[in-house]
């Protein structure tokens, strides 16, 4: 069973300035409720009760909301990065935090993530096929709409947003414990560590349900429209 997350909170969020002129990029509210905070309480609906939140910028407004997460029901340590490492060697160092210690596999996300990715499904894949690696594998959905033309130029319609033929990475991942000294002390884990996975122990898990990465205004926008009219089920 699964209980601990490591969640990389320590994004600046330029592109959604001014809402991270005073918080980190995950601490920009969607409903009056930080992104942060609808992360945890999804991963807690999937029975994930201990956190490693790596922080940097503005790590203090993280600590204020969070402390040790007893009002939430929940236990939260805090990896802080006063020099930033990167994503692989927060999670490196994150590996040290002794909510962390004793788990044979933890989950790891990017904290900007609004989903309704089953976790359950994904963690049973992963246990199953004894994965070093999992990675969530969402649809590339076009930013813009495509217009569609016959073999002589002529336009015959135009399709808001499709679903390109790709997939990319959803930002959540389940690592084994012995991937951790793959991990650098500095630097991002997608470049460092994934090539060093043996291809037979690091898995896809595809995943088509709502899924964004709040990088911009317009996703902050579509995260919340998602969260306030119901759509989302986590509790």
């Amino acid at each position: 069973m699964v209980k601990t997350a490591i969640i990389l909170a320590g994004g600046k969020g330029e592109r959604l300035r001014p809402y991270t002129n005073d918080r980190p990029k995950v601490m920009v509210e969607l409903d009056s409720k930080p992104i942060l905070a609808w992360q945890i309480e999804w991963l807690k609906s999937y029975g994930i009760t201990k956190f490693v939140l790596t922080v940097s910028y503005k790590y203090e407004v993280v600590q204020e909301y969070f402390g040790t997460g007893e009002k939430f029901g929940i236990e939260v340590d805090y990896s802080i990065e006063e020099t930033p490492l990167g994503r692989g060697g927060g999670i490196k160092k994150a590996f040290k935090s002794s909510l962390v210690a004793g788990e044979n596999d933890v989950v790891v996300c990017n904290g900007d993530i609004i989903t309704k990715l089953n976790l359950s499904n994904m963690i049973e894949e992963h246990l199953s096929q004894k994965a070093l690696v999992t990675l969530l594998l969402v649809p590339y959905i076009s930013r813009w709409g495509v217009v569609k033309v016959d073999e002589n130029s002529h336009i015959t319609g135009f399709e808001e947003k499709p679903k390109l033929p790709y997939w990319i990475n959803g930002g959540i991942y389940l690592f084994n414990k012995e991937v951790e000294p793959m991990l650098p002390e500095l630097g991002d884990h997608e470049k460092e560590t994934f090539p060093k996975i043996p291809k037979n122990k690091f898995l896809g898990f595809k995943d088509e349900g709502f899924w964004r990465a709040v990088d911009v205004i317009k996703d902050k926008s579509e995260a919340e429209e998602f969260l306030v009219t119901g759509k989302q089920d986590f509790s």
